[in-house]
């Protein structure tokens, strides 16, 4: 026992134990390092570049990140160092957003059912076998489509402000139901303040008690994007077709109650497009589904994005790999 307490003080003196110890930290720190850096990839899908981002070990489980409007991939810039020290994450930005193609409408037609079998493209070209799915916003109905369609890969769903339910639409969607009800020029036209600004400033900070938590960057970018020539009609058209997500929703339900799926709903309580309640409504057909309400807006990940990591990853742990 002496013996081996003066080797180890030998060590310790000749800086051997020292240097030792230091290059396995480094090490480790590399390899956190490489699974942390994010890489930005361009693939085509069916003659569209769609554009996404990736990050973590190749072979670990998948995690799938779909943004909402009016963003994109963006929205998930610093979630994703988080998830990829431990999964395989991947983000894409939908046609017609972020910094994938934007197809003339005349070639294209903008409908979730399109951007849907646009991102199954992509699914089958990165051949992705087993994922979670991380839906957001319009990733709601675009991902729970993507569900229906391939039951057999989904290990587990994070909805974050993602709705599914009726009695999750807020009174601000009041002009829109109105355009579906009665798709007249006038009441399309009444829509397109929703893409100014003033409306997408308003979506990050509604709901938020520190605004100075709210990074410029996030709206400025979207505000960039929607701000294309051509881009305001394709989000035009995305509004008059949600209506057809509202009239999908008992399918989306028989597929919860069918598959019960792991479903974890991270949300912004103060959400000004979907309410609480849409949250808590998975539970009826998913009672297993565990539900966490944030003291924040619609853009959760902007003000709280620890806590809502942290959820995720504990989340994740207890998924079938």
């Amino acid at each position: 026992m002496e013996k081996s307490i003066a080797l180890l003080v030998s060590l310790i003196l000749s800086g051997t134990y020292l240097t030792g110890y230091a290059q396995i930290v480094d090490h480790l720190n590399q390899k956190s390092m490489k699974t942390n850096l994010v890489h930005f990839h361009t693939t085509s899908v069916n003659g569209i570049n769609i554009f996404y981002r990736e990050a973590g070990l190749l072979g670990a489980p998948v995690i799938l990140l779909l943004h909402g409007y009016p963003t994109s991939s963006h929205m998930f810039r610093n979630l994703i160092p988080m998830l990829a020290a431990h999964y395989h994450v991947i983000a894409p930005d939908l046609p017609g957003f972020g910094y994938s193609d934007m197809p003339d409408r005349k070639q294209f037609i903008y409908s979730f059912d399109n951007l849907t079998k646009t991102m199954q493209g992509f699914i089958d070209k990165l051949e992705l076998k087993r994922f979670a799915l991380y839906v957001f916003d319009y990733g709601a109905p675009t991902g729970y489509r993507l569900a229906i369609a391939n039951p057999e890969k989904i290990t587990g769903i994070i909805s974050q402000n993602g709705n599914a339910y009726k009695e999750g639409l807020s009174e601000g969607w009041s002009e829109i139901r109105k355009y579906w009800q009665n798709p007249t020029q006038e009441n399309r036209e009444a829509l397109r303040k929703f893409t100014a600004l003033k409306i997408t400033r308003w979506q990050y900070e509604e709901g938020v008690d520190d605004k100075s938590l709210i990074a410029p960057e996030t709206y400025t970018l979207d505000q960039h994007f929607l701000d294309r020539p051509g881009n305001v009609e394709i989000q035009l058209d995305l509004l008059s077709d949600y209506r057809n997500n509202v009239d999908l929703y008992p399918t989306f339900h028989t597929y919860f109650k069918v598959h019960q799926p792991r479903l974890l709903a991270v949300w912004g309580n103060k959400d000004p497009y979907f309410l609480p309640q849409g949250a808590q409504a998975y539970k009826r057909d998913i009672p297993g589904a565990e539900v966490k309400f944030y003291n924040t807006g619609h853009f959760a990940l902007e003000t709280h994005l620890k806590e809502i990591g942290a959820d995720i990853l504990a989340f994740m742990e207890a998924l079938p790999k």
